[in-house]
């Protein structure tokens, strides 16, 4: 366990992105020596399920090194019974304090759905299944005035923030006594900023 409360990973979390925005990044814990005590054991702060587009990783815009995030992506950051059994693991067995939903500007599963939803037309393949899972969000965001993939973006992380905390009775459990918090971002491609958008627990 990181030894960490839910408040004290997120500022690390922020502070790490600061210095990523601020082109101060530290790369800590990357160092030969660090990457040996990891052999027998991990003790993440974050787990962080994130979209799986190019311009998103993770260690890299919150500055962090081996050990430090446990993380879990899909495209348009959807969720599936994968993804929640890893998130119920980071929680259960590593004792994350910090769960984060990223999601970020331009998502092309975000565009795909709203293109699906603008023609009424489904992509083909294995591609239809992300679109289904996104459309309630676009649909929700437009409902209450969402005009573009951005907004749309921002109101997919807020769903799949609060049917984490839904659907997975452990991490709803984990939040309920305050051992663990769940924070949406959305991360902004050209100044590299996650920006907070939804909380469900302490932070």
């Amino acid at each position: 366990m990181s030894g960490l409360t839910p408040e004290q990973a997120w500022l690390r979390l922020r502070a790490g992105n600061e210095r990523f925005i601020n082109g101060t990044s530290q790369h800590p814990n990357q160092d030969s020596s660090h990457r040996e005590s990891l052999v027998r054991q991990q003790n993440p702060f974050a787990v962080i399920f994130g979209c799986s587009d190019s311009r998103l990783a993770a260690e890299i815009i919150f500055d962090l090194g081996l050990g430090d995030a446990f993380v879990v992506r899909t495209a348009g950051q959807v969720i599936d019974l994968a993804v929640l059994g890893s998130i119920e693991y980071s929680v259960a067995a590593l004792g994350v304090p910090l769960i984060v939903v990223l999601g970020h500007d331009n998502c092309g599963a975000i565009t795909a759905t709203k293109e699906a939803v603008d023609t009424g037309e489904m992509p083909r393949g294995y591609l239809r299944n992300l679109v289904e899972r996104i459309t309630p969000s676009v649909l929700a965001s437009r409902r209450d005035g969402g005009q573009g993939v951005n907004d749309y973006m921002v109101e997919h992380i807020k769903q799949t923030s609060a049917r984490l905390v839904e659907t997975s009775r452990v991490v709803a459990e984990a939040v309920e006594k305050q051992q663990v918090a769940v924070v949406g971002l959305a991360y902004r491609l050209n100044e590299g900023r996650a920006e907070l958008v939804s909380s469900l627990g302490s932070i």
